[in-house]
């Protein structure tokens, strides 16, 4: 807003006033303050002095103080000075105007003195439509808001009142272009227009002025969520719970408590508490909260839950000599993470295992992994633990680890085939030793003989049996016939023999005639059996 300006007419009043004052020997223009002493001087004459008489305003008829002693002031509070001069205690308003001094010499002489009467600046009020007041004092307002400002002062005449800013670490500069006004409006705070902002008002008359400084803060709210979450302490074996909430100004405050039941862990602002193994338990629960100036006025939370790892492995591993082995420990459920150890011996487990070029160590979210490289009985044979460890507990899992001498594979196999040869050759002599018939039949599938004609020509097992019997018969007649000297009979007989054991050692030749001399030999047999029957008894 633009300076009161004066009204044209005034420049001209004034200018016409001086031009009477010089006429009429105008010495000065004095200024004083409300509720100060001052004093008028006659005329800039040395020496001896007249007969001096003040009159106010225009030599209206009102006597004032002279020298003459018989007159009395006209107020109280004025007085004679230096015989000559006019003395005026406790200022007021209505002591402005214009004073004239007649001095009566040789000669009458006059002089005039416009006195005018400054008041204030009072009591500068600075109105700043803000979000809240600090304890502090300072105000602070919310980012992206609209700000109302307003300055106001008591002053005789109207001050003139002026806007300064100062940003932190910067010079104080005029704002608003250098422009004189009362009241002003941002419609969007942004964090460069945090400062202290300074409105000064001054009298033009006296010089005299006030200001009043106001810090105003331009706070944000965060802009990102809460977020809480569990560590180990770097430099201890502690638990850190630790709570951010960024994107805010300024830093909101923070408040750990033990659920259930809200028990306040520490104090509040920094969002980072530590807690010993005392006050740690498998799945216990923490609460963090989160406020901030600008709001919510109940604040934000989230909740942390610690647990002690669980862990699982392969509880024996094998690792022939000179090749790799890799044993795998799994480890889930710890938090905050669980920190993963390899140790060897199970009677000394503090022997930490540390990678060297045999032995690697890879750690991954599901677990740890030990591959150890050309496996050496005596230097890798026995028991591995791997631990794992947090602030809430400590699991452990043992690991059997055999390194043997790789297998001869030629000799394994060369045995199993020697097995088999030999199985094969027992089983086939004791189907040969207990079954001929089946040898027989095999022998003619080798020779591709027809399955049809063979069992036409073999006789059944019960025949065979009869046959047998029949042949020891015979070979008891045979024996009696030798006796008796029937050596046709005898002949006849074997040579049916014959003809059946070439049959079965497969001889095609003596076959095909074979069939015939069976049937004159089965005919022969029958009539041999006939005369016998005949025989008398």
């Amino acid at each position: 807003m633009a300076a009161r300006a004066l009204k044209p007419w005034v420049p001209v009043c004034l200018g016409a006033l001086l031009a009477l004052w010089v006429a009429a020997g105008l010495e000065a223009v004095i200024i004083g303050e409300v509720h100060g002493n001052i004093t008028l001087p006659c005329g800039n004459v040395s020496g001896q002095r007249g007969l001096v008489t003040w009159y106010r305003n225009d030599l209206e008829p009102v006597l004032i103080p002279s020298s003459n002693s018989s007159l009395l002031p006209a107020k109280p509070h004025f007085s004679l000075a230096n015989a000559s001069s006019l003395h005026i205690e406790a200022l007021s308003l209505e002591d402005e105007g214009n004073y004239t001094c007649r001095e009566v010499l040789n000669e009458t002489r006059w002089f005039q003195v416009w006195l005018q009467v400054a008041s204030g600046p009072y009591q500068v009020e600075v109105n700043i439509s803000t979000t809240g007041i600090l304890p502090n004092g300072s105000l602070y307002v919310a980012k992206g808001s609209q700000v109302d400002f307003t300055c106001s002062s008591s002053s005789w005449p109207p001050p003139m009142v002026e806007w300064w800013f100062q940003a932190p670490d910067s010079r104080t500069e005029p704002f608003g272009n250098n422009l004189t006004v009362s009241s002003f409006t941002l419609l969007l705070m942004s964090q460069n227009l945090q400062g202290n902002y300074t409105c000064l008002a001054t009298n033009r008359l006296s010089g005299r002025l006030r200001k009043v400084t106001s810090e105003l803060l331009v706070y944000s709210p965060p802009s990102s969520a809460l977020q809480c979450w569990a560590e180990v302490s770097p430099t201890s074996i502690m638990l850190q719970l630790i709570c951010r909430w960024d994107g805010g100004y300024p830093d909101p405050n923070f408040q750990w408590t033990e659920e259930p039941g809200g028990v306040i862990l520490g104090t509040p602002k920094l969002g980072v508490e530590m807690l010993n193994q005392s006050q740690l338990s498998d799945g216990k629960k923490f609460k963090c909260v989160g406020k901030h100036i600008l709001g919510p006025e109940s604040g934000v939370s989230c909740m942390v839950q610690i647990r002690s790892p669980s862990i699982l492995s392969e509880p024996m591993k094998t690792c022939f000599v000179g090749g790799n082995v890799t044993l795998t420990c799994q480890v889930s459920g710890a938090y905050p993470r669980a920190k993963l150890l390899w140790l060897r011996n199970l009677t000394q487990p503090e022997m930490l295992i540390q990678p060297s070029s045999r032995i690697l160590i890879t750690e991954n979210d599901q677990g740890s992994t030990l591959t150890i490289r050309n496996c050496s009985q005596d230097l890798d044979e026995g028991y591995y633990v791997c631990r794992a460890e947090n602030p809430v507990g400590v699991r452990e899992v043992d690991i059997w680890l055999s390194v043997k001498e790789p297998l001869n594979i030629v000799g394994i196999v060369g045995t199993i085939v020697s097995l088999l040869l030999l199985g094969l050759a027992v089983i086939s002599g004791l189907m040969l030793y207990y079954s001929p018939v089946f040898c027989w039949k095999l022998g003619n599938t080798f020779r591709g003989q027809d399955m049809g004609d063979v069992m036409v020509l073999v006789e059944s097992e019960e025949e065979v049996e009869e046959e047998e019997d029949a042949a020891e018969e015979e070979e008891e007649e045979e024996e009696e016939a030798n006796e008796r000297e029937e050596l046709p009979k005898e002949i006849h007989k074997h040579g049916h023999i014959h003809r059946v054991t070439a049959l079965v050692n497969g001889n095609v030749d003596v076959m095909g005639n074979g069939l015939q001399a069976l049937q004159d030999d089965s005919s022969e047999q029958q009539s041999d059996v006939v005369q016998e029957d005949d025989k008398p008894v």
